[in-house]
């Protein structure tokens, strides 16, 4: 029987038979602004704080100071868990623009390669026990490498790594809006295929209801049994909460 991972986002673990499977990977994919590193933050502070499980937040475009103040708006003090070894920030965002790192875990412009960040990926993760782990996010990522081939080769390899020391994980992709059909879930193509779950957050519009509205849709999850319908989503105050679609209708 699958072991089951919450994710502490109310209303998604009814819709995968109670959770994440277990140490396996799963790709968010979305456009700008869905609310994609709010899913991947709010999944690893309810693991930290909730059941005990330390996490790991790679951070590839965004600074990491920015990240902690943006979700105090959430209530989420990630410091606080930083300073009691449950979380930890990787900073991969200084050697994107040129500047040395402040953080107690980075990345330097020469380790941006598959095998050494590989490496530095795990070593953050043992030295505190993490059970969780975010990727934000690959394309980013992909900036630093010289080629898409070199992009495809860390993906593949992440993923195995992430398989074998039993991190459930998030891997967060951006994809293009416009139309009502999606034609790619991921950015090189891969990444849909060599993980074990892929879960897109869109705008879109609702029947009955006036504008565009963030929606989540789970595309596959290996192992599980789950809702093949799109389910409107809102970000709160205190993170991102799945909805009925009756709870917006006028």
């Amino acid at each position: 029987m699958v072991e089951r991972v919450k994710t502490g986002i109310p209303g998604l673990d009814e819709l995968v038979e109670g959770g994440l499977p277990k140490g396996r990977s799963v790709l968010v994919s979305g456009g700008c602004g869905t609310g994609k590193s709010i899913m991947g933050v709010q999944y690893l502070y309810y693991g930290a704080t909730q059941l005990n499980e330390p996490g790991v937040y790679v951070t590839v475009d965004e600074r990491a100071d920015l990240i902690r103040e943006d979700m105090l708006r959430f209530g989420w003090d990630l410091k606080a868990l930083e300073d009691d070894g449950k979380f930890i920030i990787l900073d991969l965002s200084a050697p994107k623009i040129g500047v040395p790192s402040t953080e107690q875990y980075y990345v330097e412009a020469h380790e941006l390669e598959p095998e050494k960040l590989l490496i530095k990926i795990m070593q953050a993760a043992r030295s505190i026990g993490a059970k969780r782990l975010v990727l934000d996010s690959i394309p980013a990522l992909g900036m630093h490498f010289e080629s898409e081939t070199k992009v495809r080769e860390f993906i593949l390899k992440l993923t195995y790594y992430l398989r074998h020391t039993g991190l459930t994980s998030i891997l967060i992709s951006e994809i293009p809006e416009g139309g009502k059909e999606l034609v790619k879930f991921s950015k090189y193509g891969v990444e849909e295929y060599v993980v074990d779950g892929v879960i897109v957050l869109r705008y879109t519009t609702i029947p009955l209801v006036e504008g565009t509205h963030r929606i989540l849709f789970i595309r596959k999850m290996r192992a599980t049994k789950h809702y093949e319908g799109m389910i409107p989503l809102k970000i709160t105050s205190e993170g991102i909460v799945l909805m009925k679609e009756a709870d917006i209708l006028p």
